[in-house]
């Protein structure tokens, strides 16, 4: 909370807690929050992360009113509402934008989605806390720091075990026969039809309920399965071998989800095979065995289901995780628990995360030949060892330069560079096969600024990106009238972000066509819609993003929510032009307006 004080003394208003699951993110925010006095809004995606917030406020916090806002639930006028991030972004005519005076985004990494990117920029509160435990790269290449722009206080996995505050970890590694070579993926996840085919085998199926029985016995455990189907089907065979099993998946309802978790607290259960539901938002400290027999190439999923076992519990000596191990290529491998912490030597059971003083005295323990007396009763064997690969394109990737980025932090156009990929102009530094007829192509920064000196391109980034703005309004070409008309619709209609409605500049454009229309001018050439007239809104739509707009966002220009329907000009670019410059682009669109219709004679 010092570092919180500290930052908002230093006049900043947003700011990350990085911190692992079951370190107690949640009860800081709550403690800053009341410190800080004012109104709050704590957002989360699930009914649990909301039910579990508003116990913590309601226990810490026991002086104000607090109040929930999802679904049937609407408590908007409490002193701190606690409210899905769904709920709050339907119903955002409920609230001012200067209601709250905190707003606190709890599992953070989900803060570049376009729900929570409405909510974020409606309210103007005085400060803004996101909460994670993997602030890592999101599916849509949004890095959390963009969003938060400072990091309070970072508390990852291993400092937290060996500081105490988590269990250790021990980890078994079961290799199957299965085989993901040919299995597709992006850069994160795996093609779910590929993988199907793939894992829904009985004989994986059969080796994760005999590992059980061969390993474990009588302790409580969750399989992370890769579908509800999947859930289901192990569950299943640990039924037929006579164990206490169930499966979950987030189709569930609260109520069934509660009573799940206190059937395996009780021992009821002895298995839970899970589908996307314990992933977040799901604390059993009981849980003392992990199978991770959902292939993932995300590092914030399997961190996020690591953590369901980590928190600290009576008599629970280490969290023991099992990983299950695919046979896979260099570029499509599985996360596991050896690659997230780079661990390159492996023994059955060894601790994997732990105290150094820990580590070390069992070290010495294997040295000898000598089993721990922590898995005395384990079926392992001490002499046993293994070499990991723990090779991993995406980290060997981090900071280079996509072929979309270099797009966008060049001066040419997308099929320029996808042509002179094709002829060998351009030689990545590093291809990434994501499948048979499909690659990802990444360069270093010295590669990009070799190639832009190469062939006379100018680099583009947040220090010219206005001046190049300018520059492609002064020479915009006008194949035909759109660029100038799009470009005067967000001088119109931007807020202070430069943020537009798509649907102000789809009626912009029918006012400004059927303006002239209407005045006998010329409209358009005869092939465009606005000259042909009888146009829907939504065909208008596609010819903006198709035609005036496309070229904007190829230069990183310009950007198009759809879910928001919004165009939102850069903020290095917006935030820089100054009213004098407005003006000058608000003339050289009607000379260039005027120039382009002398054609026609009218």
């Amino acid at each position: 909370m010092k570092s919180l004080e500290k930052m908002r003394s230093n006049s900043e208003t947003i700011a990350l807690l990085y911190h692992a699951t079951g370190t107690g993110k949640t009860v800081t925010a709550v403690m800053d929050a009341k410190r800080c006095g004012g109104r709050v809004l704590f957002l989360a995606h699930t009914q649990e992360l909301v039910n579990q917030a508003t116990g913590t406020f309601r226990k810490l916090w026991p002086s104000v009113t607090v109040g929930r806002y999802m679904e049937s639930m609407k408590q908007p006028n409490a002193h701190v509402v606690c409210g899905s991030v769904q709920s709050v972004a339907l119903h955002l005519e409920s609230f001012r934008d200067d209601d709250f005076d905190y707003l606190i985004v709890d599992e953070a990494h989900h803060a570049a989605a376009d729900t929570y990117q409405k909510v974020l920029s409606y309210f103007k509160p005085a400060f803004t806390l996101g909460l994670t435990a993997t602030p890592e790269r999101t599916d849509d290449n949004k890095v959390i720091l963009d969003i938060f722009k400072n990091t309070a206080h970072k508390l990852d996995i291993r400092t937290a075990v060996e500081i105490g505050e988590l269990v250790p970890i021990r980890c078994i590694r079961i290799h199957t026969n299965i085989d993901l070579t040919k299995v597709r993926f992006n850069s994160v996840q795996y093609n779910i039809r590929d993988l199907e085919s793939k894992i829904y085998v009985p004989e994986r199926n059969r080796l994760i309920v005999d590992t059980w029985l061969q390993y474990v016995r009588d302790k409580r455990t969750v399989v992370f399965c890769a579908s509800v189907k999947h859930a289901q089907q192990i569950s299943e065979l640990f039924r037929e071998a006579g164990i206490r099993a169930a499966s979950v998946s987030s189709g569930m309802k609260q109520s069934e989800r509660k009573e799940f978790r206190e059937k395996i607290v009780n021992r009821k259960i002895q298995v839970l095979c899970a589908c996307n539901l314990l992933n977040e938002g799901w604390d059993c400290p009981e849980i003392e065995v992990l199978f991770m027999a959902r292939p993932t190439m995300s590092k914030v999923l399997y961190t996020q289901q690591l953590g369901r076992g980590m928190r600290l519990y009576e008599g629970k000596e280490s969290l023991m995780v099992f990983d299950f191990v695919d046979n896979a290529s260099q570029y499509n491998m599985p996360q596991s628990l050896h690659r997230l912490f780079k661990l390159k030597e492996y023994r059955p059971g060894q601790l994997a995360v732990a105290p150094g003083g820990q580590k070390a005295a069992e070290a010495e323990l294997y040295a000898k030949g000598e089993k721990p007396e922590a898995l005395i009763d384990w079926p392992v064997d001490a002499t046993d060892y293994e070499l990991v690969d723990i090779f991993n394109w995406q980290e060997e990737a981090e900071g280079m330069i996509s072929q979309s980025e270099f797009v966008r932090r060049v001066d040419v156009q997308t099929e320029t560079i996808e042509r002179y990929v094709r002829e060998s102009k351009l030689i990545p530094d590093l291809v990434v096969p994501m499948s048979e007829h499909r690659t990802f192509k990444y360069f270093k920064e010295e590669t990009l600024e070799k190639y832009a000196q190469q062939y006379g391109w100018t680099l583009i980034d947040d220090s010219n990106r206005k001046d190049m703005f300018m520059d492609m309004i002064r020479q915009m070409d006008m194949s035909y009238s759109y660029k100038p008309v799009l470009i005067k619709a967000i001088l119109l209609y931007a807020d202070e972000r430069g943020r537009i409605k798509l649907e102000d500049i789809v009626s912009y454009f029918k006012t400004y066509y059927e303006g002239r229309r209407s005045a006998g001018l010329t409209v358009e050439k005869k092939n465009s819609i606005f000259a042909k007239g009888g146009y829907t809104d939504k065909e208008a739509e596609r010819n903006i993003l198709a035609n005036p707009f496309k070229r904007f966002e190829d230069m990183q220009m310009l950007r198009h929510t759809k879910t928001l329907g919004i165009i939102q000009v850069d903020e290095s670019v917006w935030k820089r032009l100054s009213k004098e410059e407005k003006a000058e682009i608000e003339k050289i669109c009607d000379e260039k307006l005027k120039i382009y219709y002398q054609r026609f004679g009218k």
